[in-house]
């Protein structure tokens, strides 16, 4: 364990080497320029059982330390982070494709520290339910056990700290399994953060296969929390019915936001683009159809367009790009069979739409739809990538309709000049959030999570701590 004083600070080289296998592994290439990153191991089942014993192991000694030195402990965490800010940006530049500046990299291990600092910050303490001079009811929470993470490619080292963050600050052990895709990120993040914390109470199994659902089988596994989409979120809540784990589900989104015709379509143009582009699109709780009032609908294409043809794309690691590729050939294969139907069933695309499918690198152009059936698979699927559709509405209430018709729910939002009238409808919107003139930003503060097949769970605050402990009733 370090001291304040001699954290140990890391290279992106460094970094590769303490992480990757001496033989064996298997390579994870740069979706930018197709380049190698680095090789990550390919553990089993065998390994997974000896990382959730080893979790068990430590987790008892972690919950005696008790809850000062957790929070203390998380916060030296976070300086280790900070300590190692550039080495894993670049890393996870160079392997999930996002670039390093604007809202991307560097933004995502700030936001890791951000995390573990607030998380550490927040106080649970036990509740006096009832005291009524006969009675006496207090809710403690204790620790769940072994906590099992599964988390996404889009984000991930930022939400390995949403579920490892709160998962420690409970007293619980964390066993972490990656994206396929991007599991260099997170053993990086790991790496750094266990140069703080005690041995096996965090460790990743970066494996491909059967792992996410060995691990949600486990029966020394308590609670798994998993970030993704929701036909895989369905199958871990299958798989971890026999043991009755607690679970928190992150599931898809397909997020619908409405502009009323009291809207400045200049004014509100940034913030929509970045509520549906953030991380080249592929965020569950993007902006990712969008209803205009006919009123106003031209001039917001007009003013979406123009900004959204001003903001660069290319290879991660070059300071100039805020826009990078799309993480991984089938995704881009998504979005490129929904513009597709687009243009085929005749909308018209006001920027992009044009791939170049011979280049280097899975790199899909900012593109705008207009004029595009509501029913339209593009309007209707979720894309998860730099295309978005634009609807025109006549009425709101037909507006909330459409924003409404679909099985997902995590988050919407609602943009107009008269804050209570925009927020009147915002009310009825079938969301686990709805931002009011922004889409998507989160906070560590504020519960998130979803409604109907977007998921269950309350994530961030007190109300996500809550979620990562077992409530216990001593009446007496």
């Amino acid at each position: 364990m370090t001291t304040a004083d001699t954290t140990t600070r890391f290279t992106t080289e460094s970094l590769l080497t303490a992480i990757q296998p001496e033989s064996g592994g298997r390579d994870i290439l740069d979706p930018a320029t197709g380049e190698l990153v680095g090789q990550v191991g390919q553990p089993g089942r065998p390994e997974l059982d000896a990382a959730v014993a080893t979790a068990v192991s430590a987790q008892r000694d972690w919950a005696d330390l008790g809850d000062a030195e957790r929070r203390r402990l998380l916060n030296r965490a976070a300086d280790a982070v900070e300590a190692n800010a550039e080495a894993l940006a670049v890393l996870l530049s160079r392997e999930q494709g996002k670039p390093l500046n604007g809202p991307n990299a560097r933004f995502e291990v700030g936001a890791c520290a951000s995390w573990l600092r607030a998380t550490a910050d927040f106080d649970l303490e036990p509740e006096t339910v009832v005291d009524d001079g006969q009675t006496f009811a207090q809710l403690h929470y204790r620790p769940l056990g072994v906590v099992g993470a599964i988390g996404p490619w889009n984000w991930p080292m930022m939400i390995s700290v949403w579920q490892l963050a709160p998962a420690l600050r409970m007293g619980n052990a964390v066993v972490m399994k990656p994206s396929s895709y991007t599991p260099l990120s997170v053993l990086a993040l790991a790496e750094v953060l266990n140069t703080v914390l005690p041995t096996g109470v965090l460790q990743v199994v970066a494996g491909r296969g059967g792992l996410g659902e060995a691990l949600s089988t486990h029966p020394d596994v308590a609670k798994i929390m998993f970030t993704g989409s929701t036909p895989t979120g369905k199958s871990i809540i299958r798989s971890s019915a026999d043991t009755v784990k607690r679970i928190t589900m992150e599931l898809g989104g397909n997020d619908a936001g409405i502009v009323l015709p009291d809207a400045d379509p200049k004014a509100i143009a940034e913030g929509l683009f970045w509520g549906a582009f953030i991380n080249t699109g592929q965020t569950c709780a993007a902006l990712k159809r969008l209803y205009v009032h006919a009123d106003i609908y031209d001039a917001v294409c007009e003013a979406l367009t123009e900004f959204a043809a001003s903001v660069p794309m290319g290879i991660g690691l070059d300071e100039t790009n805020e826009l990078g590729p799309l993480q991984n050939e089938a995704q881009f294969d998504i979005v490129d069979g929904l513009v597709e139907s687009a243009k085929n069933a005749g909308a018209r695309i006001l920027l992009g739409g044009d791939p170049d499918r011979d280049a280097t690198g899975y790199f899909y152009p900012t593109t705008l739809v207009a004029d595009i059936d509501p029913q339209n698979p593009l309007v209707v699927e979720e894309q998860f990538g730099p295309a978005l559709p634009l609807v025109k509405y006549s009425d709101v209430d037909e507006a909330v309709r459409m924003a409404n018709s679909l099985e997902t729910g995590l988050g919407s939002s609602v943009w107009g000049t008269d804050r209570n009238a925009a927020a009147a409808v915002a009310a009825r919107l079938e969301a686990g959030t709805t931002w009011i003139n922004s889409h998507g930003g989160v906070d560590p503060r504020i519960p998130f999570g979803g409604a109907k097949q977007s998921g269950y769970g309350l994530e961030f605050g007190v109300h996500g701590l809550k979620q990562l402990a077992q409530p216990h009733v001593i009446v007496g």
